[in-house]
């Protein structure tokens, strides 16, 4: 005989097929490691738009800066050099190249923050703000080659090279277009004075950069589109995951049955042992039984110590007859309390007078009264 199993057939394998939307516990368990639906071409096209934006209208600012760092730094090697005869020593060198350094970076720090920014604020806009440290782990099944060698067959690698595709077209395209007529210009650059073959220069390339990084979010948004729609399809589950998911939550229906019978149990076998204690027992006569406790000292109302209905109800009976407790038949009061009072609990006031009459009743027998 050869054993098998029609799970192996499913497209997914034992789990079956994946049509099922993710629980917000797979999509929280997702998202601390570090798993989000996120484009990291929308922070590159802006980080790129406003790169180019800040430079064209920044650009002048800076280049004036820059000539003045210059200035500032060239002024100084003179009286260096002819304090000590003509040569600068290399302590005064690393001063002077340090200040370069400094004073540059002073220059463009606005636009290297304002990158920063924008990148961070293109995440949270995307994922909103819940950092997690999991991602940094190390994870020794990113070294398995198999798996490495599995990725450049994967459907994600094929989208990321469509996606190079299509950026190294669109560049080579924006720039074809944009300097099919800037070519005489530019070639006629050396002829310009320094400054203005400067600004030409930072005209051409900042307008060049606008224009391409302006057609790169148009990839940008169509890639935030797709990692949404595989995010979304990646995180769906099988239907034998969302019921192994319930157990974990809820805990395994069956096990939880146990645990109600056995309380059940324990609960029926508490009512029995006190239900000696009873003054009298109220029938329906078949149906219910409630055995009702009446003291004084320790309740301002009679207490139902003990119910049932059918089985347990005639078992009721039973203890009753045994221990010699009255047993009084009145159907619509046995009805009420057994629906309305719980083992335990004291008999509502509405049912005051009712109860009342019963136990006088069962006292006037016994000779208590």
């Amino acid at each position: 005989m050869i054993r098998y199993n029609l799970q192996f057939f499913a497209k997914e394998g034992m789990g079956g097929e994946k049509t099922e939307p993710a629980t917000q516990k797979r999509l929280e368990d997702a998202r601390k490691e570090g798993q989000v639906a996120k484009s990291k071409e929308i922070s590159n096209g802006v980080g790129l738009l406003s790169l180019f934006l800040v430079l064209k209208y920044w650009v002048g600012n800076m280049g004036v800066q820059l000539m003045d760092v210059f200035g500032g730094v060239y002024n100084r090697i003179p009286a260096v050099t002819v304090f000590w005869n003509g040569t600068m020593p290399q302590t005064d060198t690393a001063i002077v190249y340090r200040y370069l350094l400094w004073e540059v970076f002073l220059v463009i720090a606005p636009i290297l923050l304002i990158g920063v920014l924008l990148a961070f604020i293109c995440n949270i806009v995307q994922v909103k703000w819940k950092p997690t440290t999991k991602p940094l782990h190390p994870k020794f099944s990113k070294l398995n080659p198999i798996s490495g060698f599995k990725k450049f067959l994967s459907p994600q690698a094929l989208v990321e090279l469509i996606k190079s595709i299509l950026k190294i077209a669109l560049i080579v395209y924006i720039c074809y277009t944009y300097l099919k007529d800037k070519w005489p210009l530019l070639f006629n650059m050396y002829d310009f004075p320094l400054m203005q073959a400067i600004q030409i220069a930072a005209q051409v390339v900042t307008d060049l950069g606008i224009r391409i990084s302006a057609f790169y979010m148009i990839i940008a948004f169509a890639d935030y589109i797709y990692q949404k729609f595989k995010f979304k399809n990646d995180m769906k589950m099988t239907k034998q995951e969302i019921k192994e998911e319930f157990k974990q939550q809820e805990g395994d229906p069956a096990v939880k049955n146990k645990i109600r019978q056995k309380m059940m149990e324990v609960s029926r076998r508490r009512m029995m042992q006190a239900l000696p204690q009873a003054d009298v027992v109220i029938t329906n006569p078949t149906h219910y039984a409630v055995a009702i406790k009446y003291d004084p000292e320790v309740a301002d109302a009679p207490i139902v110590i003990a119910k049932g209905e059918d089985y347990l109800a005639a078992r009721i009976k039973e203890i009753a007859k045994e221990n010699k407790i009255e047993i009084v038949e009145n159907k619509p009061l046995a009805r009420m309390l057994y629906a309305n009072v719980d083992v335990g609990q004291a008999v509502p006031p509405e049912l005051y007078q009712a109860v009342a009459e019963v136990l006088a009743f069962v006292y006037h027998l016994q000779g208590k009264v």
